[in-house]
């Protein structure tokens, strides 16, 4: 079942990594990685497509901080960068989050078509030819 997004807001301060004007920064609750982290709107928007293009420009800055935040405590080797827009792709939380999930050699047996992994069976794929 889909949770509101006020379980977002509810969360202090002070478990704020970063904050920007639209946006703040916390830890993933369940991180599928160390150093996983949340970019979350501070109102209360749907997804991305329900951000104005002055907080898609701010996202795009704070993603930047993000990434040097974590790194300040880990040596990731690749990153994901994720939004799950509507419930059918996954979204469990109806209120903007923007994931930012370190990946480390060895963290999957075969990371090859990386996002593409969210429908079972299209992450293995041949690119041979495709671009």
């Amino acid at each position: 079942m889909a949770e509101t997004g006020t379980v977002f807001l509810d969360i202090p301060q002070e478990q704020h990594l970063l904050q920007g004007e639209h946006f703040f920064v916390i830890k993933d609750s369940f991180p599928v990685s160390p150093g996983h982290c949340l970019i979350v709107s501070r109102d209360p928007k749907a997804d991305y497509f329900d951000l104005k293009k002055i907080e898609r420009h701010e996202l795009t800055e704070l993603i930047h901080q993000v990434r040097a935040c974590i790194e300040q405590e880990h040596s990731p080797d690749g990153y994901n960068i994720g939004m799950n827009c509507g419930r059918i792709a996954g979204q469990t939380v109806m209120h903007f989050h923007c994931h930012v999930i370190p990946k480390y050699e060895g963290d999957m047996e075969n990371p090859a078509g990386g996002v593409r992994h969210c429908v079972v069976g299209k992450g293995q794929y041949n690119p041979e030819g495709s671009v």
